[in-house]
């Protein structure tokens, strides 16, 4: 015992001194592998995040169902075609059963406003119906009166509720007005009032967004004829079984796809595989990469010392020792390099949120649990145990007695 440990010491001075020898090297291998390693936490980060954030989001929407059409259309004008015909009347007719509390037609349409007629910016406008919820200002003052029973001849109110991102974009806040239509022609006939700030929509949408009653909306996208929404969403009442309401409101209306909140999220995740699956690649590509490069790197190193590990050789070390030698100096090496990377990882994903945030309107998208980085420190040391071991045998083969004539 006392042997094995007195070898484990030699072999451990030995990779140390080598170490510190080729200190250029050495500084590259732990770039290379921190590198790596910020490249597989910060994806894990973002995977995680996307999957938290959206089943955060479709929480935070309070619904426990949601009935759709199929996917939403183009129009020949080049506008957004919602799926839902007669959604008020889906929503009454869901309404009435005893297992539901409420439902309610939600619409999406492409619009453009700006404080300008001539400087117009094209946003997402969200259909709702009653009176929202806002984190600055009063909200709507009349819902959606507009509707009139399905009339729509109401008073419009012609106000809108805008997200952060909306109002900084603009400079203007509760009380100044937006030009709103559905086309930079119709814009300036139509102005809205600010009545409140809310970023629950540009949240969940991921972009950005100005609600308003859903009747107003449809009044602009000229789709009142036919009371066109992108979903009805149902609450269910106290007690209900969700997934039992959403089979049963399925059976009923088998011409719409009906959901609860979690299938509705997985539904709209799977859009977004080609996405998921790049992620994926490029962990892939991030691993194999850092493992090609320290294996090719330490390899390199054994072919570059044969002379002084021969004179080991020589010297009545085995090859296992010498094996171990470079085997040593790859796993610190990986140990190195995965504390460097790990080290970096909340930096970097805070740059990252940030940008994330001022691109796709999401906030604290990356999210790194404790598994991202035990998942981060244990692939550093794969990594650099992989090629110790590559490099090891490599090195045991080298090192003969004759490269000290060569």
């Amino acid at each position: 015992m006392r042997r094995l440990l007195v070898k484990g010491h030699a072999v451990a001075r030995l990779a140390a001194s080598q170490a510190r020898h080729e200190r250029g090297r050495t500084v590259l291998v732990v770039l290379a592998i921190a590198l790596a390693v910020l490249a597989v936490t910060l994806l894990a980060s973002l995977g995680f995040g996307v999957m938290q954030t959206g089943e955060e989001q479709f929480d935070r929407a309070g619904q426990d169902v949601w009935i759709s059409g199929e996917s939403v259309e183009l129009t020949a004008t080049g506008g957004i075609e919602n799926p839902i015909t007669d959604a008020h009347g889906l929503a009454r007719e869901v309404e009435e059963r005893d297992d539901v509390e409420s439902a309610s037609p939600l619409a999406f349409h492409a619009v453009y406003v700006g404080t300008e007629p001539d400087d117009l910016e094209l946003v997402t406008g969200v259909g709702v119906p009653g009176t929202g919820n806002t984190a600055t200002g009063d909200g709507f003052s009349e819902g959606n009166s507009h509707y009139a029973n399905g009339s729509y001849d109401g008073p419009m109110s012609q106000e809108i509720v805008i997200d952060p991102q909306t109002a900084d974009l603009f400079d203007v806040g509760v009380g100044d007005t937006l030009y709103v239509g559905t086309s930079r022609a119709d814009a300036p006939e139509r102005e809205f009032e600010i009545v409140g700030l809310s970023g629950e929509y540009s949240q969940f949408l991921g972009t950005s967004t100005v609600t308003m009653p859903i009747s107003e909306l449809q009044e602009l996208a000229g789709t009142t004829g036919t009371d066109r929404a992108t979903f009805v969403t149902v609450t269910t009442a106290d007690g209900a079984d969700r997934d039992a309401v959403s089979e049963d409101i399925q059976r009923s209306h088998p011409e719409y796809h009906v959901r609860t909140s979690e299938d509705q999220f997985e539904s709209m995740l799977g859009e977004y595989l080609l996405v998921l699956a790049s992620g994926a690649t490029l962990v892939a590509l991030a691993l194999l990469a850092g493992v090609a490069l320290t294996t090719n790197t330490l390899v390199l190193v054994a072919v570059q010392q044969r002379e002084e590990l021969a004179a080991l050789r020589a010297l009545g070390l085995s090859r296992g020792l010498i094996a171990g030698v470079v085997g040593g100096q790859g796993f610190a090496l990986g140990a190195l390099g995965g504390a460097l990377g790990l080290l970096a990882t909340p930096l970097a994903a805070v740059a990252l949120d940030r940008l994330a945030a001022s691109a796709v309107g999401f906030e604290n998208l990356l999210r790194t649990p404790p598994t991202v980085y035990a998942a981060g420190l244990l692939i550093a040391v794969g990594i650099g145990t992989l090629g110790a071991v590559v490099a090891g045998w490599r090195a045991a083969r080298y090192a003969r007695v004759d490269e000290l004539g060569a």
